[in-house]
């Protein structure tokens, strides 16, 4: 799957995720709307969850890299069926055991397996030391997620998550 980070330079670079991938050539960076091509955008306020259904929509999923702070939903005007990722934690040192609080390659590598491309998910989680941590921290949501039909079932799964927390 072709991977596409509409980046706004807005975080520390020497810790930028999507940065670190586009230097290992495992995603592409755009810095504008226009060039960033049509996909499944990863989006936190999309009404829609990701399922394995989006598989469909094509080979491209694209991620927003910018900053927590300024990650507002005016930010994600971009071209493409904008999805959410379902209840996560992540496992990175700045938000480590935060759900929802995932850097640009942890929101691939999620999106990523739930669309049925777990290999290279750990491809591109292998550049980080907590990488695999991702993986094994989130091992059961990851699963069930991508053994579901469509957006509604991954809702149902993710609402049994959030009833525990």
């Amino acid at each position: 799957m072709d991977l596409h980070v509409r980046y706004e330079g807005d975080d520390d670079p020497d810790k930028c995720t999507a940065r670190k991938l586009a230097r290992h050539d495992l995603a592409a960076l755009h810095r504008s709307d226009r060039a960033t091509p049509f996909g499944v955008v990863l989006n936190p306020h999309a009404e829609q969850a990701l399922s394995p259904a989006d598989r469909s929509v094509g080979e491209r999923l694209v991620a927003l890299d910018c900053s927590w702070e300024s990650a507002g939903e005016a930010r994600f005007s971009l071209a493409g069926e904008h999805r959410a990722l379902p209840f996560l934690v992540a496992a990175n040192p700045v938000n480590f055991g935060k759900p929802f609080r995932l850097t640009t390659v942890e929101a691939i590598a999620a999106g990523l397996v739930i669309l049925g491309e777990r290999t290279q998910a750990e491809q591109v989680l292998a550049k980080f030391t907590w990488g695999e941590t991702f993986l094994d921290l989130n091992a059961e949501p990851l699963a069930r997620y991508a053994d579901c039909a469509d957006s509604a079932e991954v809702v149902a799964v993710q609402d049994e998550y959030l009833a525990d927390e």
